[in-house]
This record gives structure tokens, C-alpha cells and sequence, in this order.
């Protein structure tokens, strides 16, 4: 037998570059820079069936926890396979894995910092992810799956994954010439993406919160985003400052309508 017939039904279990390009282009955004858990600098793993980026203080703590609720991986030491990296990206990183656990953290329970001790790091990630105290009880995601998504909820995520950020500019009105711009806005459909996705049917569901974009400095957020339930529907109110102009806001809502 050949050399190349004896290797031809051995099939690699490493990703391929194209993959492991999307992987790293995730690593590359701003709000994946940080630990999802505790904001220290240049994390070096990540939890693969969460979404999130880690440190190596709160990626240990995630290892205690077990596969089933946190698989970590280290970006450069370990093999990624195309599961992996698939449900990284679906997730969208950091800030939008918690815009789902963190959806109802008190404003006076604070998260860990980077010189936090390991017994309060270990108390908020056990919270966060394994009893999920800061979603609602009926809003519990299943550890085992996580953010994974079924095939049709792939299909969905695929319709909405190169257009997730929707520029939008706004105008005046006006009856007698033509509409003058008043500014650019960039809105970030993400965190209710993955909230409808993650939630499911919500047309059971009461009125409720289950996602938030959260401000930072590196959008033009005036407040946090939420994502809230109302009569079934999924809904974000997004209150903005305009662009490009030398003053302005924007207000409006969003709403999910899912492709049947």
C-alpha cells in the first residue's frame, strides 16, 4: 500500500484557515480584549460552548465548573475544532454572551477586577454561569448547549450575521427642499439577536427583560440598551448619539420578527 492511500481516510481534526481567521477576528474586537468575567487585560482562553473570552485566574475558575457548563480552550495552546470555533462566533464574544448573563445584575453587586481574590472571582462566575442568578428563573439556558443553536436557528443567526451593525442616518424633513442630514448612527442588533435566539419562543413568555447592550466608550450609547419582552414580542430601545454632527440623539425601537 502507498504512502498516500495508508493516510487518504485520515481525516485532520484541525480547523481550517478560514476557521481559525474568524476566530481570530473575534479576539480582535475591542470588548474581547478584556476577561469577559473580571476586565483584565489580553485574555488567553476562552469557554468555547459560552462564548466568552477569559483571563487565566477566571478560566480556572470555569475549568472547576466542569465541560458540561464551561469547556475552556486556550486560544494558542489547544486545537480547535470547527464546533468550537463555530459557537464562539455564533455568540459574538464578550459583550454579547453578557448582555444575556448579566441581563439583571444588581447595580450594587459588582463584578470581579483584575486583583480580585479568587474567592470572590470563584463566587460571581459560580453565580453568573452555574446557578444563573442574574437571569430569571424561566430564563435559565441550558448548561450542556448553552448559546449552541439548532439548525434552524443557524439558519436565522447566517440571515443576520454580516449585517448585525446597521448604519443609520438621519434626516430633517422638509415639504419644500430637499431633506438635510442631522447625523449617523450605528446600531448594534447583536445582543437581541443572540437574546431571541438563546430564549426561543418568548410568545409564552410575560413581560420581562432578557438582554442589554451595555454603553461603553466605544459606541455612542447614552444609557444601556435593554431587551425586553413585551407581549411576546422582542423588543430593544436604543437611545443614541448622533455622529458626524456636532450634537444630537436618536431614540428609537427595535423588534425581532423572526423568519419563519
Amino acid at each position: 500500500m502507498s504512502t498516500t492511500n495508508r493516510y487518504q481516510h485520515i481525516k485532520s481534526t484541525k480547523p481550517v484557515v478560514g476557521k481559525t481567521r474568524k476566530l481570530k477576528d473575534l479576539m480582535m474586537k475591542s470588548d474581547n480584549r478584556i476577561c469577559a468575567d473580571c476586565g483584565a487585560p489580553d485574555p488567553k482562553w476562552a469557554s468555547a460552548n459560552i462564548g466568552v473570552f477569559l483571563c487565566l485566574k477566571c478560566g480556572d475558575v470555569h475549568r472547576a465548573l466542569g465541560p458540561d457548563i464551561s469547556k475552556v480552550l486556550s486560544i494558542t495552546l489547544d486545537d480547535w475544532d470547527d464546533s468550537d470555533i463555530d459557537s464562539m462566533v455564533e455568540v459574538g464574544g464578550n459583550s454579547y454572551a453578557n448582555s444575556i448573563y448579566e441581563a439583571f445584575l444588581p447595580k450594587d453587586h459588582p463584578k470581579p477586577k483584575a486583583d480580585s481574590t479568587m474567592e470572590y472571582r470563584t463566587k460571581f462566575i459560580r453565580a453568573k454561569y452555574e446557578t444563573q442568578d442574574f437571569l430569571k428563573p424561566s430564563l435559565r439556558i441550558s448548561s450542556k448547549s448553552s448559546f449552541k443553536s439548532t439548525s434552524s436557528t443557524k439558519s436565522v443567526y447566517s440571515s443576520f450575521s454580516s449585517t448585525s451593525r446597521k448604519d443609520t442616518e438621519v434626516y430633517d424633513h422638509d415639504t419644500f427642499s430637499a431633506d438635510d442630514i442631522m447625523g449617523e448612527a450605528e446600531i448594534d442588533l447583536q445582543p437581541m439577536i443572540t437574546a431571541a435566539m438563546a430564549f426561543g419562543d418568548t410568545s409564552r413568555l410575560g413581560d420581562m427583560q432578557i438582554g442589554r447592550w451595555f454603553m461603553t466608550k466605544d459606541n455612542a450609547l447614552l444609557k444601556d440598551s435593554t431587551v425586553n419582552v413585551v407581549g411576546g414580542r422582542v423588543k430593544q430601545e436604543v437611545h443614541l448619539k448622533l455622529q458626524n454632527v456636532e450634537s444630537g440623539e436618536l431614540e428609537l425601537e427595535v423588534e425581532w420578527v423572526p423568519i419563519l
